[in-house]
């Protein structure tokens, strides 16, 4: 794994820290590709059951590394944004994993759409949101397009597109943006904690959630009810659903395996 990228365990809990904090956190093709490689094996290992994806540093991530999308041996646009950014938000999006984005600080263009395409946003009083595409001539990518107006409309998103305005942590979780914003000294705790309480849940079925609703998204209702109609037979086959009936019949708290 490249130094830029990170790897810790708490748990059953993986720990994915994005870690270029001089350029704050943006990356470049060799942190793309160990960034997927790390989603990559998270999604794989049986004993991960939540992942977190954050930042080193100041910054959570400031989007792509300029330097290297204008030096005189750079990639076109097109390879840069589908091999560095498209693969890993196809990533997030499929992992039936629950995952955090825990933002500590600015997460800018690429890097905010990156935290918009996680499961669960959380991040610090302090942690501002910036499309700040249009700023130097482009529109925004990574899932910019698709995920912004889903989450707060058609009009606050084109806002947000051609303004490129810094919006606060706690604007983002009042307009819906993100899930939640925290006050810095308890951003850690809260982190910590949202993580632990997904690892310990019936994970196989927060799999399945995730993917009824990203499906849905483009679904229509009679699609929709069969699509729910086979992930909860899945589900109903699980041994987290079995230790689900049998605790509650017990009255005790359940042990739940992620099976």
């Amino acid at each position: 794994m490249a130094d830029s990228i990170i790897i810790e365990n708490t748990g059953a809990v993986r720990i994915i820290t994005l870690n270029r904090p001089k350029a704050f956190n943006s990356f470049d093709r060799d942190m793309g590709s160990a960034f997927q490689t790390a989603l990559d094996e998270a999604g794989r290992d049986d004993s991960v059951r939540c992942i977190v994806i954050k930042g080193e540093g100041r910054a959570f991530c400031a989007g792509q590394d300029l330097k290297e999308a204008t030096a005189p041996d750079a990639p076109n646009f097109k390879i840069i944004v589908e091999e560095t950014y498209n693969q890993s938000i196809r990533r997030i999006c499929s992992i039936k994993k629950p995952i955090i984005a825990a933002v500590n600080g600015v997460a800018a263009g690429a890097g905010a759409n990156i935290a918009l395409s996680c499961d669960l946003t959380i991040a610090a009083e302090s942690a501002s949101f910036i499309q700040a595409f249009s700023k130097i001539g482009l529109i925004p990518d990574s899932g910019g397009t698709y995920w912004l107006p889903r989450l707060i409309g058609m009009q606050r998103a084109k806002a947000m597109a051609f303004f490129g305005n810094k919006v606060s942590s706690a604007e983002a979780e009042e307009m819906g943006l993100i899930y939640k914003s925290v006050a810095d000294e308890d951003f850690a705790s809260v982190v910590e904690k949202t993580a632990t309480k997904l690892s310990g849940m019936p994970t196989l079925a927060l799999g399945l959630t995730k993917a009824a609703f990203h499906e849905g998204l483009n679904s229509d209702l009679n699609e929709q009810l069969a699509r729910e109609l086979d992930y909860q037979f899945i589900a109903a086959e699980s041994v987290d659903y079995a230790e689900g009936v049998a605790s509650f019949l017990e009255k005790r708290a359940p042990e739940f395996k992620g099976k």
